[in-house]
């Protein structure tokens, strides 16, 4: 009887890792937010930003993360000066209102490798913002290039032209509506600087 239902189980029971692990990936979501708006009392200035999602081949565990790089004190005060700045998380209904420009999906290596990167960000060496030089879009830049990615030409303040152009140097990666992720990790760039 152990017999049979061993027999039994063992092919729905590799049938299921076998499931498991097809479904398991993540997908780097590279997104700008329109800005030059109020919103709630709120000016909301351009922005870019990135989303993952989906679920780690490793340990099963589910990604739902974004971040973006902002001034830690905004204020008319950052076009004249540079200031502290910090990465921070965008609540689903700012996400929900960038516009994607590219999305790939990464190994459980190229995530952890771009969380690292954007946790860098935040440490005294990696957190200084310059509205012209060190912003958001130097940020996703930086994180682009850490997964692979070739980015367009940097510093810019326009965070929508900025992924539009980098997108066009990822045609496998550029974003093509609501269809899945068409892009695997592409290889590193062996190029210095990843451009």
């Amino acid at each position: 009887m152990i017999g049979t239902m061993r027999r039994a189980g063992l092919p729905g029971l590799l049938l299921a890792l076998i499931a498991g692990s097809a479904w398991a990936e993540v997908t780097l979501t590279f997104y700008a937010h329109p800005g030059a708006r109020v919103r709630d009392g709120n000016l909301l200035f351009p922005h870019a930003f990135v989303q993952a999602t989906g679920t780690l081949e490793d340990t099963g565990d589910t990604v739902d993360w974004a971040a973006g790089f902002t001034a830690r004190n905004p204020g008319p005060h950052l076009l004249f000066a540079r200031g502290d700045g910090v990465v921070e998380l965008p609540n689903p209904r700012y996400v929900g209102e960038g516009k994607p420009y590219l999305r790939l999906t990464v190994s459980d290596a190229g995530y952890r490798a771009v969380r690292a990167r954007a946790d860098w960000w935040n440490t005294p060496e990696g957190w200084v913002y310059d509205l012209r030089r060190r912003n958001c879009i130097t940020f996703i830049a930086d994180l682009a290039r850490v997964a692979g990615l070739q980015t367009a030409a940097e510093p810019s303040m326009k965070p929508g032209s900025f992924l539009e152009a980098t997108a066009v140097l990822n045609p496998a990666a550029a974003w093509r509506g609501d269809e899945a992720p068409l892009a695997t990790e592409p290889e590193a760039d062996p190029t210095p600087g990843g451009r």
